[in-house]
């Protein structure tokens, strides 16, 4: 088990949105192994689609709008990659990710620098203290100097950085990398689509001549003053701090060209950290502990289209997950067998006999499972820290085909429970109100529903400000509050009451009138807190 253990490294991929992220995670496929060829999002001119993008709409658009897991063998270690969305709108399905990784990879551009999407994602990441290594890409093209690029990093989101390779030149003069530790210097042959042949040039002394031969006289001179400088200014690299998440080691090159991913993917596996223990409402839990736990960080319905399938994502915490055995399900209390529990290569999908701690394994469902589910051999467990956060923009849902009522009916609820969006439903009247983070997400709710489940909808927007959940030690109280304010009051997907404040005067208004209820911008609250909502009856 200690050795298995040992073995696992899950991190997730995260960037702002056309920084690279997704070609990254094909390259590092590509070096592990797991593809021979890496695809590319679609353009104009290529018609291929990028590995890890496997739903329609998102190979449509180019963007990724779900996240995928993939895992592969490399250089001893099991590697599990979980590729996030980059798109803002998709920002809440990143955050479920995060608190299923060990560690992140941050990709940056840098022709365009840190970027909002990047503050906040690393916003999360300091949260959790999650270790996070820095890959600065596109060095390719024309972009900003590299120290200006760490300065900036180091200033917008508030963490130390250690440059563990060196860009040779930027843009049309890039010529490669210089590990710094390991004294090498890596040349590279651009190739898009299969791993080029590395030239490796071990170069223990920068002031030998014979850089000059390799690179030129002035790349050699500013290779030598750059690496005198970083190690005059920048502290040597301590792995502690970096699991810790103070921190970050960066590398540079360009995922589309194949430039410094192997030195990347090579230091990874050594520092990265092994699968780490996880807070319930209970007790911490240890990735060494003899007896199984893990929790539902993700729910996808139709991963196959052509099967009407629906998988839940499940994080292995602790002990050994094996195919046909009978784990306790703790929201339902029921036991539950599964028979071809599944790991992924992208839509790729085998059936596997057993799993440990680190790994993704995907359960297929009838409908058993919600985000933040547990499951264990028996303890009475709850894994913290997956909540759902108060939506931006709420639009109700306009059934467009009456025949349709029960494949619609059917479609958004499985999409809200994959955590697509949030569903709220107002009575009397069923109304349903979706609530999202972005526009971008009714896009992909509508065409979804149309292509997978034959519902048409449309939306009509509603002046909604924001969602709140509330609870109450006081019971009658809270049930008044209900009756009074009936035409605020809306049930989320587990029936529980949910605030619909029009304004922040609203808010401000019912926190004044209402001292002993307490409003919660998440749906997680404390267990002893959870006891004092209401039921709908």
């Amino acid at each position: 088990m200690g050795n298995e253990i040992e073995k696992r490294r899950t991190f997730g991929i995260i960037s702002h949105p056309d920084a690279g992220k997704t070609t990254l995670t094909e390259k590092l496929l590509l070096y592990g192994g797991a593809i021979q060829t890496a695809g590319a999002v679609k353009s104009n001119k290529i018609r291929k689609t990028a590995t890890s993008d496997f739903m329609e709409i998102e190979k449509q658009r180019g963007i990724s709008v779900a996240t995928s897991v993939m895992g592969f063998d490399y250089d001893g270690y099991k590697v599990n990659i979980l590729d996030t969305p980059g798109h803002k709108d998709f920002a809440e399905d990143t955050y479920r990710t995060l608190t299923a990784v060990d560690s992140v990879i941050l990709v940056i551009d840098c022709v365009k620098g840190v970027e909002e999407q990047t503050r906040k994602l690393m916003d999360v990441c300091r949260l959790r203290h999650t270790p996070v290594i820095i890959f600065i890409n596109k060095m390719d093209r024309e972009g900003h100097d590299p120290y200006y690029l760490l300065d900036e990093i180091e200033k917008s989101l508030n963490i130390h950085t250690r440059p563990l390779t060196w860009p040779i030149g930027i843009g049309s003069d890039f010529q490669g990398v210089y590990n710094l530790f390991s004294k090498q210097l890596q040349f590279y042959l651009p190739n898009k689509t299969r791993i080029s042949d590395d030239i490796d040039l071990y170069i223990e002394n920068l002031g030998d001549s014979e850089l000059d031969n390799h690179i030129g006289e002035t790349a050699a001179n500013k290779l030598r003053d750059d690496v005198e400088l970083i190690e005059h200014v920048y502290e040597p690299f301590d792995t502690g701090l970096y699991k810790e998440g103070y921190l970050a080691p960066v590398f540079f090159g360009s995922a589309i060209n194949n430039f410094g991913i192997k030195e990347l993917l090579d230091t990874f596996v050594r520092i990265a950290p092994s699968p780490l223990p996880r807070a319930t409402e209970q007790r911490p839990v240890n990735p060494d502990e003899k007896e199984f736990t893990g929790f539902v960080f993700k729910i996808h319905a139709n991963l196959d289209p052509n099967h009407r399938d629906r998988i839940a994502f499940c994080r292995i915490v602790s002990g050994k997950f094996e195919r046909n055995k009978f784990y306790y399900h703790t929201r339902l209390d029921k036991k539950l067998r599964f028979s071809s529990p599944t790991s992924f290569m992208a839509n790729e999908q085998s059936v596997v006999e057993e799993a440990y701690p680190g790994d993704v394994v995907g359960l297929y469902d009838t409908g058993n499972f919600k985000i933040g589910d547990t499951l264990t051999e028996g303890e009475l467990l709850q894994f913290k820290g997956i909540p759902s956060f108060s939506p931006e923009i709420f639009k109700e849902l306009i059934n467009n085909d009456p025949m349709k009522t029960k494949r619609l009916e059917k479609g958004i609820r499985q999409l809200t429970d994959e955590g697509v969006a949030q569903l709220f439903i107002r009575q009397p009247g069923n109304v349903k109100i979706v609530g999202t983070l972005g526009e971008l997400q009714f896009e992909v709710i509508q065409f979804r529903l149309l292509q997978e489940y034959g519902a048409a909808c449309s939306f009509q927007p509603i002046s909604y400000y924001k969602a709140f959940w509330f609870t109450s030690a006081n019971k009658n109280l809270l049930k008044q509050f209900i009756i009074t304010k009936a035409q605020h009051i809306t049930w989320d997907k587990d029936e529980r009451p949910v605030f619909m404040a029009r304004n922040e005067w609203t808010l401000k208004s019912v926190n004044e009138d209402y001292p002993e209820i307490k409003f919660h911008y998440t749906s997680e609250f404390e267990s002893d807190q959870r006891k004092s909502l209401v039921s709908a009856d």
